[in-house]
């Protein structure tokens, strides 16, 4: 038995307007109990919908070939959302988008954890065809807090802080930041029904350097984007000393001259207690301490050595030092140079001019012992010669007998013999 396309939609529309207790579902399948032409190839297609909670989510059931064949959308409890362009259900988030012979398309607003899940498109053939898509509902993060175990840290020491990133769907990742740079934490995942807490531990090692740089807790997560925290390091640190030469500006410090010479310092907190003394020795009583600054107003040769500046705060204590050496009056040579810097111990290195003068005077030495070596290696190792020359002429009478009893002659003279010893 073929039923035609004009009873199948007079049939279904009735079965709507009419109300009777046979539902829709069950007309359709009624219906399809019969048979009905179906062209070739007639299929349906759809995609899966990822949502934020929320938002809106966009279900389409398409048709290719087409025969006008009819087309509903079932939620995932089987029942009839829109049946053609008529809505059974009661649920006034769900609108119609658009309507064709070729196309279903339904939107749902306002889009909750309890809408997921598969929504089927189905045509009215016979066998009739059924094609589902899957809502998925994505939750981000509801809060996302940052807890330090120390509010204020002292430099050197180890600190924990803890992200937490509460009620997501799916579980949210955690990444740490300090400044520009990337850190490494450690994860834990909770889950509470289908909702998941994550919570991301970083020990972090803190100095000087870090006080009043941003940590920043920062979420990677589909249903956001840029979602981070962050909490400013405060970190206290001893004091940093540095000492700096006022007068004179540049040249040596003479005998009969001032010498001025400042003192700063900071830390955090800030330095509360400052002073100068003199490393080894006696401060001199014409040496004038004002706050930061030593004032020497007529250098002499006693007052050479090393002057030290010492600041502290509720951390700790620091120093740097000046070493003074007074040239004289007439001297041209440049000074010494005079570096303060402030760390662990502080102490201060001066470059000395007996060093440099000590230095000269053992190249020199060993100039001259080489040379010495070198004399008498090439006076040992000289030439000695020997020459045998007419033996037998001293026991002859005159000269031309000399010549005549001489060992072989003029003509048989041997050769000159050189030996090398």
């Amino acid at each position: 038995m073929y039923v035609s396309e004009h009873v199948q939609r007079r049939d279904l529309n009735a079965a709507v307007q009419q109300g009777t207790g046979t539902t829709l579902w069950q007309w359709i399948r009624q219906l399809s109990a019969g048979r009905c032409f179906v062209s070739d190839g007639q299929n349906l297609v759809t995609e899966d919908v990822t949502v934020v909670e929320g938002d809106v989510a966009t279900i389409s059931c398409r048709v290719k070939n087409s025969d006008d064949s009819v087309i509903q959308l079932l939620n995932p409890n089987r029942q009839t959302i829109y049946f053609r362009d008529f809505r059974p259900l009661k649920d006034s988030r769900f609108q119609l988008v658009n309507f064709s012979n070729s196309e279903l398309r339904v939107s749902l607003t306002n889009v909750s954890i309890s809408d997921e899940g598969r929504y089927f498109c189905q045509l009215y053939t016979d066998p009739p065809q059924e094609i589902y898509t899957t809502i998925t509902v994505l939750v981000p993060p509801r809060n996302l807090v940052i807890d330090i175990q120390k509010e204020t840290a002292v430099e050197g020491e180890e600190i924990e802080l803890n992200c937490t990133a509460m009620a997501s769907r799916p579980a949210t990742t955690i990444r740490w930041f300090k400044g520009n740079k990337e850190l490494t934490g450690k994860s834990e995942v909770e889950q509470w029904s289908d909702m998941y807490t994550v919570t991301s531990q970083l020990l972090l090692k803190v100095g000087r350097e870090d006080d009043g740089v941003p940590v920043i807790c920062l979420v990677d997560h589909p249903a956001v984007k840029d979602l981070q925290t962050q909490r400013y390091l405060e970190v206290m640190y001893k004091p940093q000393v540095r000492v700096s030469q006022n007068y004179p500006l540049q040249g040596l410090t003479r005998e009969g001259e001032p010498l001025e010479l400042t003192c700063t310092a900071f830390g955090k907190p800030q330095p509360t207690d400052m002073r100068w003394l003199r490393v080894d020795d006696e401060m001199p009583q014409h040496v004038v301490v004002s706050g930061s600054n030593l004032l020497i107003s007529n250098l002499n040769k006693t007052d050479n050595g090393t002057y030290r500046c010492e600041a502290s705060n509720a951390v700790g204590k620091s120093h740097a030092d000046y070493m003074l050496f007074v040239y004289d009056t007439t001297a041209t040579t440049e000074p010494a140079v005079h570096d303060s810097r402030a760390g662990e111990e502080g102490a201060i290195r001066s470059v000395d001019h007996a060093v440099v003068g000590g230095v000269v005077a053992v190249v020199v030495f060993a100039m001259l012992c080489l040379l010495i070596i070198l004399g008498r290696y090439f006076a040992r190792h000289k030439g000695t010669y020997f020459t045998h020359e007419a033996k037998g002429a001293d026991d002859a009478a005159d000269a031309d007998t000399a010549i005549i009893n001489a060992e072989g002659g003029q003509n048989n003279s041997e050769e000159k013999k050189e030996y090398f010893i």
